[in-house]
Parts: structure tokens; sequence; C-alpha cells
């Protein structure tokens, strides 16, 4: 016999079908609430995405044979480590969009850059504002000497975390605000767009610390052949990695 509470044509000795359509206590509250997930980081429309390489490792400094200087600044080529790793950073990015390589004045950002621009058919761009600070005396392969020796000056560089106690050594204020100006000029140039930058490690800790409002040495010290990203959009930059070594 039919039960007199079910819709027509549905049996009473059918309690699948009785209870079909009927909802578990708070699932219709659920379905109403709108869910928001973590999502991956994209970047901000017209943001320029910069991956900032340090070059890879250039020739050791001989005591007897400084190394050759260019506009006051020391110019060593590569090393062979370094060509190894230019070419295995040409094989970490050569499958990447990039819209442009630049490189500085100094060579050995030029003989980094080569096997990846070779790849990519791209001519790399001279960015002079994002040339290694200058070390005044301890230019000509002495900074490493010093280093090495734990000279007091060494020891008080990385103390107070500024370039300049090295006597003649560029003013920070310079430094940084040829930094800020080579950066922002390539990120101006590129919005919406990735692009390859071969710098020096004093040059990317100094952007990434304007970028993180650090203290100025605190990503003074990336590896020869490493990427860093900086995403660039007019005045707000963000760090998104340091020192990716992933490659090498």
């Amino acid at each position: 016999m039919a039960d007199p509470s079910s819709p027509p044509g549905e049996l009473a000795s059918d309690p699948g079908r009785r209870d079909r359509g009927r909802r578990e206590p708070g699932r219709r509250d659920r379905e109403a609430v709108a869910e928001h997930r973590q999502l991956r980081y994209v970047p901000p429309p017209g943001a320029a995405t910069l991956l900032l390489v340090r070059h890879g490792e250039s020739a050791p400094f001989r005591e007897d044979e400084p190394p050759p200087l260019l506009g006051g600044a020391s110019d060593p080529e590569l090393d062979p480590v370094g060509v190894e790793q230019a070419a295995r950073l040409a094989e970490r990015l050569g499958g990447e969009d990039l819209a442009a390589i630049y490189v500085t004045p100094l060579r050995r950002t030029a003989q980094t850059a080569a096997p990846l621009a070779a790849r990519l058919g791209l001519e790399p761009r001279v960015e002079p504002d994002l040339r290694e600070v200058f070390l005044g005396d301890w230019e000509g392969g002495l900074y490493r000497k010093h280093v090495r020796e734990a000279h007091p000056i060494a020891l008080r560089l990385r103390e107070v975390g500024r370039w300049d106690v090295i006597p003649g050594a560029e003013p920070a204020a310079e430094f940084a605000g040829r930094v800020r100006a080579g950066i922002a000029r390539i990120g101006a140039a590129h919005a919406g767009e990735r692009v390859v930058v071969v710098v020096h490690g004093g040059v990317i800790g100094q952007a990434l610390a304007l970028a993180a409002g650090s203290r100025p040495l605190a990503f003074a010290w990336a590896d020869n052949g490493s990427i860093s990203e900086l995403v660039v959009l007019d005045d707000l930059w963000t760090v998104r990695s340091y020192n990716d070594t992933a490659h090498l």
C-alpha cells in the first residue's frame, strides 16, 4: 500500500527512493558559501620580472699579475669554472620566454650571457648603471686579498654593511641611486615581460635590499651563476627568490 506521505508514484517500501532529494544537515549551507583556495603568485599587470644573474666565476687574482681595469674598475675575464657556469645557466633558462638580456660594461657579464644569448637569438643590451660597486683603493683584486686575510677594514665592512668604509670606494648613496635607476629603467621598458639581467654580487645585493628595505649588504653574497628574481612595477619591487643555484 502506498504511503500517504509519499509523492505520487513513490512506494513506502523503497526507502532509498524515499530519501532521494533530501539533504544531509548543513549541506545547503556549505554549498551556499564560496571557497577561496590559496593561489600561486601572479605578477601584477604591467610588472616586469627581472632574473638577476650573478656573472660566472672570474679569473683568480694573482698579486704578480693584476687584472685589467675598465674605467678604474676590475675587469677580469671568466675562469673556466665560470665558463661552465654560463653554459649551465643557458641550459636552465634556454626554454624561458625572455624578452631581453642585459649586461654591464664589464666583460665577465657579457661572457656569462653569451651562451644564453646565442641559444635565444638575443643581442645583449648594456646597462651602465648596473656595473659593480667601485671599491676605490681595493680595486684590481685587492678586495679578494684583504677579505681572505681578514683585514680590519674588511671586518668593519661586514659589521656596518657599507662598501664605502673602503678608502676611496663609491659612496653608498651614489651606488644605491644608480642601481635604483638602472633597475627602474629596465622595468619600465619591459612591462609584462621577463628579462635576464647579468650583473654583479654587489648590484644584486643592493637591488634586493632596496626592494626589501633591508640592510644594504643583507643580500650581497649571491653565488656566481646564481639567479635571483625581482618583480618591478614602478616603485613597487618584490623579491621572489634569492641565490637559486639548482642548475649548478
